[in-house]
């Protein structure tokens, strides 16, 4: 939360209702045009109107603001989302390290506040690479992969019809058509039928991506890597998902050497999104 709208909250809030408004919220879009997502509590309901005015007052770039009603769920991780104020019109061009994506929060999933994680994983794709992104969404991971690495090619796979359209205007948009592939269709049976081995799979899906490790393994070439996003307790961040890794791994023949073990973001007080990099090796029979 900018300084200035705290001070415009705090002016307008009761002192009870200003400390239990949430500090941090989604804006998703450009200078032109963006729109804001928050979490409004039930004790702040009769003021929502009022707070989503004060957001649109000092963000004049922001042309509407939506609740957010509940978690993301279901196959297509999407969220239910209300007007609270604002243009009905939630479609908006979101720019973020030299690609811009087309996309509408209501429809489909998108984090602005992982900008840096997709940079981050950008960086370890090696040139030259064939490269298999599970659970795609409207493209982010697979465009600025191609963006940054040329000589890269990747196939990027999403249930979502509408989260797979998006993709495909975005592979445009970003003009890397000849080295994003986008397949529409559930990543259980259409990666098996592609037909190919892939240096690096990513699985950029927190809540059930594990279910897939048995998919995705046998895609690896030998010594390929896989990125598997997982969530966990902050008790004990890592040992489940090394543990379904290696699991998944032994039952496809494969050794496993963990690469990187990051800390994406907190989703709740005792739960943290985290991704594994890790290196699976065939084991050769004797």
């Amino acid at each position: 939360m900018s300084l200035s709208l705290r001070a415009e909250l705090k002016t307008l809030l009761p002192p009870d209702k200003f400390s239990i408004m949430t500090k941090s919220f989604d804006i998703y879009g450009s200078k032109r045009k963006a729109v804001a997502g928050i979490e409004i509590s039930d004790e702040l309901r009769d003021m929502e109107k009022q707070i989503a005015e004060a957001i649109m007052r000092v963000h004049r770039n922001v042309s509407s603001v939506l609740a957010k009603e509940s978690a993301r769920t279901g196959d297509y991780r999407i969220r239910e989302l209300r007007l609270i104020a604002g243009n009905p019109d939630t479609e908006v061009l979101h720019r973020e390290s030299g690609c811009v994506f087309r996309l509408d929060p209501a429809t489909v999933y998108f984090s602005p506040r992982e900008s840096m994680e997709r940079d981050r994983l950008t960086k370890v794709v090696e040139n030259g690479e064939e490269v298999l992104v599970m659970f795609s969404g409207i493209g982010p991971i697979p465009i600025k992969i191609a963006k940054k690495k040329p000589s890269v090619n990747v196939i990027a796979v999403e249930l979502n019809p509408v989260a797979h359209n998006y993709c495909i205007e975005n592979i445009h948009l970003n003009r890397v058509s000849d080295k994003v592939q986008p397949i529409k269709g559930d990543v259980s049976q259409i990666c098996p039928e592609i037909g190919k081995t892939y240096d690096r799979i990513i699985m950029p899906l927190p809540l059930g991506a594990y279910k897939f490790l048995d998919v995705a393994v046998p895609l690896l070439r030998d010594r390929g890597a896989i990125h598997l996003y997982h969530w966990s307790p902050k008790e004990d961040l890592f040992t489940e998902a090394e543990k379904l890794i290696a699991e998944a791994a032994a039952n496809h023949g494969r050794s496993v050497e963990f690469m990187d073990h990051t800390r994406v973001s907190q989703y709740s007080p005792g739960t943290w999104k985290l991704r594994l990099n890790a290196r699976l090796t065939v084991i050769k029979r004797a």
